[in-house]
């Protein structure tokens, strides 16, 4: 029988030891790339919230700036779409629920917001916050004056409390509060205009939005377009 001899054993002892400790580095070296390939990845989930990657929170980004514009900075079209960015996220998370239940009424974000999953909401809201165009502005000027001192005062014959109390100084809200600074002023006025038709639809679940409605009952139209017009150019 003849003895299969491979190249390996062919070789003198000392260049066949010299071939073993070289696999035996490169394995070495092999191992500590997938180690450090593993880390990478768990790293790389762990910054994007809960499991959800960055690029995967960033796809979604790109998919709500189809409608809310450039850097969610909102969009003037037939139906005003409202600017998200610099948004609190736990009132964006309050918000995407209350779609999710038909508290509010809006099927596109129904449809949106039912398949996100908890870490997509908190990846998303965070990266919306830390989002600052500048505001599309647009308003009539000269009405913003008016809307200022509503703002800062509210109007005391109509039991209106100012504006500031619960959007802050620089209507950039808190927690469940939201942002209305650069907000855009059609959608300001739809909302407030509409307001009973479109938030705490569900009166076995009364929410934060409960607050607003006898305020947008006080306000008068003009008003309220005074009070859109002057946080519409809010950065």
């Amino acid at each position: 029988m003849a003895l299969i001899i491979s190249h390996a054993d062919a070789l003198p002892l000392n260049e066949r030891s010299e071939r073993r400790l070289s696999k035996v580095a490169r394995l070495k070296v092999i191992c500590q790339a997938a180690i450090l390939a593993i880390a990478f990845t768990a790293t790389g989930r762990a910054e994007g919230a809960g499991g959800v990657t960055k690029q995967e929170v960033q796809a979604k980004l790109t998919y709500c700036e189809i409608c809310h514009g450039v850097s969610a900075q909102g969009f003037h079209g037939y139906f005003p779409i409202p600017r998200l960015a610099g948004q609190q996220p736990e009132y964006l998370k309050n918000q995407l629920q209350a779609f999710i239940e038909r508290r509010r009424i809006n099927t596109i974000m129904f449809n949106v917001g039912h398949v996100l999953s908890p870490a997509m909401i908190a990846g998303l809201t965070a990266s919306l916050n830390e989002l600052n165009p500048k505001p599309l502005g647009g308003a009539p000027k000269e009405i913003v004056d008016t809307g200022r001192k509503i703002f800062q005062d509210g109007i005391a014959d109509a039991s209106v409390p100012p504006c500031a109390t619960c959007h802050g100084p620089e209507a950039k809200g808190n927690g469940q509060f939201p942002r209305l600074a650069g907000q855009l002023y059609d959608y300001i006025f739809n909302k407030l205009t509409n307001w009973d038709k479109e938030r705490g639809q569900d009166p076995n679940k009364p929410d934060l939005s409960k607050v607003m409605e006898p305020i947008t009952h006080g306000l008068r139209p003009q008003q309220i377009k005074a009070v859109a017009a002057y946080l519409s150019y809010l950065e």
